[in-house]
């Protein structure tokens, strides 16, 4: 037979079975978000304008015959570097030589004659003064005379034009630059100013030729008062880049793209700019100071507009709309919005809410979700 619990155990079973479930703890705050803060400066930017330039010769000059005949001598190799007066080619020289002697023989000949017609026309002057001869007679020897004067001019014109001819037949280099292809080899007879022979291109120094809108003519100008802007190439090989002059403002504007056209002057001593390259192209055209920099990674894209994450001095962020300025380098001038000193979100914006606190972390220390 069963024996009844004790009162005392029966009042802590029902105790038990009255008392409620322990409560629950409440969440705790969000751990911080580790993200990569910058500071905002002020600093001095450079004004600048950005552009693809392409490399062109300073001069390019095409090589022709002025005279026809047999090339006999190519004095160069292709892709060679040539001095101004430099023989290239020679083409046979024995005809011109030959139209020389004979033009000097002409004028030999005619040299004679005019002296006989000189004294002819001295002694009928004479006879003239004396009655002996009519006036006709006289005044005819007298043309005769001058005729043969006009001879010798001729004459002496053919002798100039011959030695020329002949010069011509050696072709020097007009500057100095480096050939190309060699488009008539020896052998070929080639006709006075016909077919080039070789092209040369200056290379020291070279242009770079690029466009800029429109919209930045006053400011270059105004830039270009009493100074020279630099110009800086940049290829895109990965060589350094070189610097140079703007040199040149085209006189109008294509009115189909609304841009300008611009050159600058480049020594190019190394020869890292070569004529058909593209490089990129900065022209500086001064700098503004005390302008508001920050990194431009700190810049965001919203509906609203552009916004960067400020930093309180509580740790916590909150969005705040700028509006942007002109790139410098790997920062972005912010014309409004920002104030230096201030410290930005340049890393982990993914992560971020308004109000939310923040963790700084070095870059590359997980501040990227």
């Amino acid at each position: 037979m069963d024996r009844p619990l004790p009162a005392v155990l029966l009042l802590c079973l029902a105790g038990c079975a009255n008392q409620k479930p322990a409560e629950t703890k409440k969440a705790g705050a969000p751990p911080p978000v580790p993200v990569t803060v910058a500071t905002a400066a002020l600093r001095s930017v450079p004004v600048e304008l950005t552009a693809i330039g392409n490399v062109q010769a300073y001069s390019t000059v095409s090589v022709k015959a002025m005279v026809g005949g047999e090339i006999t001598t190519v004095a160069f190799e292709e892709g060679q570097d040539v001095k101004q007066g430099q023989v290239l080619f020679t083409i046979d020289p024995r005809p011109f030589q030959a139209a020389l002697k004979q033009a000097e023989a002409n004028l030999a000949r005619d040299t004679a004659q005019a002296e006989n017609a000189e004294a002819d026309a001295r002694r009928y002057e004479q006879l003239f003064q004396s009655g002996v001869v009519a006036a006709e007679k006289y005044e005819q020897m007298r043309a005769q005379a001058k005729t043969y004067r006009a001879m010798l001019d001729a004459d002496r014109a053919a002798i100039e034009t011959a030695r020329l001819n002949l010069q011509y037949t050696t072709i020097l280099s007009p500057l100095d630059g480096r050939t190309g292809s060699l488009l008539i080899h020896r052998g070929n007879v080639v006709k006075a100013n016909d077919l080039p022979l070789v092209v040369i291109n200056q290379i020291q120094p070279v242009y770079v030729a690029f466009s800029v809108p429109a919209q930045h003519l006053d400011a270059i100008k105004k830039s270009m008062a009493g100074r020279r802007l630099k110009v800086r190439a940049i290829p895109k090989d990965g060589n350094r880049p070189v610097d140079g002059e703007l040199s040149f403002i085209d006189n109008t504007v294509d009115v189909n793209t609304a841009t300008i056209t611009l050159k600058g002057t480049f020594a190019n001593p190394d020869r890292s700019l070569w004529p058909g390259q593209f490089v990129d192209v900065v022209l500086t055209l001064g700098s503004e100071s005390n302008a508001v920099v920050a990194p431009s990674q700190a810049v965001q894209s919203g509906q609203q507009g552009e916004y960067v994450f400020v930093v309180k001095p509580d740790r916590t962020v909150e969005p705040r709309p700028v509006r942007l300025g002109r790139a410098a380098g790997n920062d972005i001038v912010i014309e409004q919005g920002l104030r230096a000193g201030e410290v930005v979100v340049t890393d982990g914006q993914l992560r971020l809410a308004p109000g939310a606190r923040i963790q700084e972390v070095k870059r590359g220390q997980g501040a990227t979700p």
